[in-house]
């Protein structure tokens, strides 16, 4: 079942992840199941990942992964729960066919491939205007 929730509350979709200002690369839940996940992200001219005007990959891997956060958060926070920190258990693979720049919105699709014992694999593809830059798959794991 596919709950379709779109959320630009900042201080909501904030309260779903453990990182904080300046570190949050997420801004929108804009769908939601068991095993999928579409979030939101505007890309600003002060994020700590802009150089020049682009946004560098490392800040899509984290976009990425606080996407994979927000999944979780938002699990726990319909349990009424609150959510475990999470960390990155290992990047599997991570292909960037462009870097975005400041001004685009990235809209990212989290997969649940599997989920075991606070272990989760995830597929993730980011994209900017319905033309993808970027997919991974990633592990993560809750503390």
């Amino acid at each position: 079942m596919i709950s379709q929730l779109p959320s630009s509350d900042k201080n909501f979709v904030e309260s779903l992840i453990p990182q904080k200002f300046p570190f949050v690369m997420v801004s929108e839940l804009r769908e939601y199941s068991e095993s999928h996940l579409v979030s939101g992200f505007t890309i600003h001219e002060d994020n700590i990942f802009v150089s020049n005007g682009i946004f560098q990959a490392s800040g899509l891997i984290e976009h990425q992964a606080q996407s994979v956060a927000l999944h979780t958060g938002y699990q726990f926070y319909l349990l009424g729960k609150e959510a475990p920190t999470g960390y990155i258990g290992a990047i599997k693979s991570f292909e960037a066919e462009e870097l975005p720049k400041t001004g685009d919105i990235l809209k990212t699709e989290v997969h649940i491939l599997n989920e075991m014992l606070g272990v989760t694999l995830v597929e993730i593809v980011t994209k900017v205007n319905e033309t993808v830059i970027a997919k991974s798959q990633m592990k993560t794991v809750v503390k």
